[in-house]
């Protein structure tokens, strides 16, 4: 039986003395969006960037769809 749902993730960044964006952290699956969401709100003033974005799975087939940013503020680096 295949595992799908959905991947839901949460990352920071912070940025050096020289102006260049590193991430504050591992970025972190979180369990919903609405969680997702109101955590990345309450980071948004702690860091220089903050992002958080959904995409839909299917971890057995390691098949993903696009992602869809669900909150995002400050500085971030390009996503590819």
């Amino acid at each position: 039986m295949a595992q799908t749902g959905k991947l839901i993730v949460l990352a920071a960044y912070s940025k050096t003395d020289d102006g260049d964006l590193l991430p504050a952290f591992e970025p972190r699956q979180i369990e919903t969006e609405e969680k997702a969401m109101r955590i990345a709100r309450t980071m948004a003033g702690e860091y220089a960037g903050v992002i958080a974005w959904s995409r839909d799975a299917d971890i057995a087939l390691g098949d993903y769809g696009p992602p869809t940013i669900l909150f995002q503020s400050g500085d971030l680096p390009d996503m590819e």
